[in-house]
């Protein structure tokens, strides 16, 4: 009888709380990082977040950089709880924190499609025709609809002007055809006339 105790009362001992946070090296590459969507490779640094799910508690999983960059206020709990084991190599806060300031940086300058520029170089390709985009002529940056997991965004992409008409009707582009003029000056940052000689090579969005 005793003996029967002694297993009811082991088998009624609670499992460890889970802390909301814990930063470790990746010890597998089987985790995806839930900001960026890619695989979090063995050994490169993870922030786990903890959630409560309805299969149970667990952690969602982000390369440390990205949390830092999306999540700033979680990676500096995690830092101010030390979430991590003694002996982790992990980059001082400042480092985060200055990834983030970056980051936040990049997408206020962010410009809004549709907008012409100037090809930098020759490596960019026409997401419509799929052939290259010299450099120095015109590309012309529209929204596409599309998928990452069960997310559906506009992301930018990259068109050749004699593929803007078509890719303006093809079916997940999120630029409209209606107000495409308009939109297109007030977001290219270009003189007049610059943005006239795209426009032209695009040619008359109405026919």
């Amino acid at each position: 009888m005793a003996e029967e105790d002694s297993k009811a009362s082991e088998k009624a001992v609670p499992e460890p709380e889970l802390a909301p946070y814990l930063l470790e090296s990746a010890r597998s590459s089987r985790s995806k990082c839930r900001t960026c969507k890619r695989k979090i490779e063995e050994g490169k640094l993870r922030l786990g977040i903890l959630i409560e799910g309805p299969f149970g508690t667990g952690y969602l999983w982000h390369h440390l950089t990205c949390a830092a960059r999306r999540r700033i206020e979680d990676v500096e709990a995690a830092y101010t709880q030390k979430a991590f084991e003694d002996g982790l190599a992990v980059p001082p806060l400042s480092t985060l924190q200055a990834l983030e300031e970056k980051a936040t940086q990049a997408r206020a300058n962010r410009k809004e499609p549709p907008y012409a520029e100037r090809a930098s170089s020759g490596r960019s390709k026409c997401k419509h025709c799929g052939e290259a985009i010299a450099k120095d002529a015109w590309r012309i940056v529209l929204a596409r609809e599309v998928t990452f997991g069960s997310q559906v965004r506009a992301a930018p992409i990259n068109v050749h002007t004699g593929c803007v008409q078509a890719e303006l009707r093809s079916e997940d582009c999120q630029t409209e055809v209606e107000g495409f003029e308009e939109q297109i000056r007030q977001h290219s940052d270009l003189e007049a006339s610059a943005l006239d000689e795209a426009l032209a090579e695009i040619g008359d969005l109405d026919g």
